[in-house]
Order: structure tokens, then sequence, then C-alpha cells
């Protein structure tokens, strides 16, 4: 029986002999999503950025663009129930088939309310990814925690070990309620969620999270499994221990913050044939003009400036904020996709319209001589 990477450079051959990229799934008898949205007026969904076939000898979502779950989950505040499936409509309707979630986000609100939406698609149409490290426990104590607004109603702890990692897995494919996890991050083992003992956690992880995901991954269980986490050490740590996938990289790739990952992060990960993803490329709404950076409030020195010349150069050109900002992320052949969050269908829509808007490559030289994104940013062709 061939083994793991047997079957990906078979897989891989077959791929290259067709130039056909592909959905990424854990099951078998996988096909690439419908690439025609009905009713789009963005036009054909084959406008959004591709990936190129096997960029990383991997299966990368079709088109490098995906939602993230923070906002069915009540980040910041609550989404109705009403306003969430809305959004999730949206994105369909406007060929999005990446779909992001995590039990952490809303206490398994964002994988409730995403699972309900999936009920009636075809597994084989759409990419679903969810995380792990935290165990949920009914509590109903629990009203808002944290950034997570509305009555939860549950409490978690966490745990990296290989039993807790089966359980979260079976827990997260439950409230689901679907056939398959295409694939899992371990998350928030970082120092800004375990503080300085996060290396410990790190350790329990290499020995306990990472090899049970490699054996989940074999079993046919998942397809696929990495870091989901807002810091590089733990992805770099991560590559020299075990045999990841996919990095899910939020906060660190973006317009205000992104030469450590191109120095440090994604030449790791060409090295090891590993993908990321991006995740909150719009640094939780700042540079969709909302006034918070990414998710404890404050603004960092310079970043107000910052956003406003990158504003104004964009203006003159025609292009807003938001849409530089997504293609930006975008851009590097490393990257499978960007997954901006949406709260309702018009940021949806907004998001889907900004990936596939022309921008002018003058606008990305004006960027790169005022020293505002890195000389050797990958930017749009």
């Amino acid at each position: 029986m061939p083994n793991r990477r047997q079957f990906l450079t078979g897989a891989a051959a077959a791929a290259t002999a067709t130039a056909a990229p592909r959905l990424l799934a854990a099951g078998e008898g996988s096909s690439p999503a419908d690439t025609t949205a009905a009713g789009n007026e963005a036009g054909p969904i084959s406008e959004l950025p591709n990936n190129p076939p096997l960029a990383s000898k991997l299966f990368p979502p079709e088109h490098k663009f995906g939602v993230g779950g923070t906002q069915l989950g009540n980040i910041f505040e609550v989404t109705p129930d009403d306003e969430a499936e809305n959004m999730l409509e949206a994105c369909w309707e406007n060929g999005v088939r990446y779909f992001d979630t995590s039990p952490f986000y809303g206490m398994g609100l964002s994988e409730r309310r995403l699972g309900h939406f999936l009920n009636d698609k075809p597994p084989q149409d759409y990419l679903l990814s969810t995380k792990m490290g935290r165990l949920l426990k009914p509590d109903a104590s629990v009203d808002s925690q944290g950034n997570w607004k509305g009555d939860l109603n549950f409490s978690y702890h966490f745990d990296y070990t290989a039993a807790g990692t089966r359980r979260s897995v079976e827990d997260s494919l439950q409230r689901l309620g679907v056939p398959k996890l295409d694939i899992v991050y371990i998350h928030d083992l970082t120092p800004g969620m375990l503080g300085d003992d996060w290396r410990e956690s790190l350790e329990v992880a290499r020995k306990g999270a990472m090899p049970e995901l490699s054996r989940m991954r074999e079993e046919g269980i998942i397809g696929h499994w990495g870091m989901g986490v807002n810091n590089i050490e733990t992805c770099l740590a991560a590559m020299e221990a075990s045999d990841p996938d996919v990095m899910l990289q939020a906060t660190k790739y973006n317009l205000m913050d992104h030469e450590d990952a191109l120095n440090r992060l994604f030449p790791k990960c060409r090295k090891n044939d590993v993908s990321v993803i991006v995740g909150a490329p719009l640094g939780a709404g700042f540079l969709a003009g909302v006034n918070r950076w990414l998710y404890s409030g404050g603004i960092p020195d310079g970043y107000w400036e910052k956003r406003d010349r990158i504003a104004r150069i964009a203006h003159r050109h025609g292009i807003d904020l938001r849409t530089v900002a997504l293609q930006f992320t975008a851009a590097p052949d490393v990257v499978a996709a960007t997954i901006p969050g949406a709260r309702n269908a018009q940021q949806a829509r907004e998001n889907r319209a900004s990936m596939t808007a022309k921008i002018p490559a003058e606008l990305w030289q004006e960027l790169k001589s005022e020293g505002l994104i890195a000389q050797d940013a990958p930017t749009p062709s």
C-alpha cells in the first residue's frame, strides 16, 4: 500500500498531465467545485486568482480565496442567525468554496452554523477546515467570553495530547454534521494564548497532537493538517518536528506587517512543500476602514499614518484599500488562499469583488517606491 508521500507524488503526476487544479478533500472520488456561480454579477468565478497546478505539490483550493468563520462565532458583537446564514449563502453564490472555522469561535457556535449551511451541499464541492487544541464543555454560567459575545453556554480547556486531538476532531465532526474534514489545524499554540509556558505545550503537541493528526490523515479521517497560529516561531518549530501540510498564518502576512513572513516563514514552507493560508488579511477590519487592529483593540504606532498613505495611493488609482489588502495577501506563490471574514452578505460580496478587480501595476510600484510594502513582496501580475 503506498504511503502518503507516494500517494501525493502519484497524484501530482496525474494532475500535471491534466493541468487541472483540484479541491483538496479528505475522501476519495472528489471533483473540482463548479467554477461558475449562477447570477453572479461579478462575472465567472474563473476571474478569481487561481492556484497554479501543484504550486506546493499538494492539492490547494482551486481559487486563492475563502472565508473565515470568526463572525459566525460572534466575534466582537452578536451576529444574528439569519445574517450569518445570508453571509454564507452570498459566499456560496459568488463561488467561495473554502470555509474555515474552529471550536473556539463562539465556543462551538461557528461550527454549528457552518455545518447547518453545508448540510445540503455535496462534500466534494467544498473545502472545509477546522481546528483543535481546545475541548469544550457545557457551562451554563458562560455568557460572553473575551471577544466572543452572546449566550455561549460553553467553556473550554487546552488539550494538545493525542487523546484530546482525536476527541476534538470527533466533536467537530458532530457539531458540523458533515462526513469529512479536509484540514485540521493545531490552534493557538502561541505565547499570546498560553503565556511563557507555551513551549511546554508545544512539546506536548509534538508528542501528541502532531503524530495523532498524521495517523488520522493516514486513516482518511482528515485530509491534511497544519498549524493555525498568529506567530511564526510555532510554524517553524512544527516543520522541524513533524510533517505538516499547511500553515494557517493569521496576522503576520498583511499590508502592515509582512517582512518577517517573507524572510523566515515562506522560504521554510517552500523547502518543506508546505502551503500557507493567510488569515486575518484585513487585520480584523482595520484594512477595511474599521478602527481596530486585530483582536486586542490597540493600534500599533505608525499604523494610522501608513493605512492613510496606502489608501490615498489606492484612491488615486481608482482602487479601494480593502481590494489592495486582499490581493496583496494572495500574491505569493506559496499562499494557497487568503480567507477574510465577513459578518453579512454585503461584506461577503465586497470581499469577493475585491479579488476580481484589476489593480494597475503602477499602484504596486508606487507602494514600493514609498516604502509602504517590502521591495521583494510579491504582487499580483
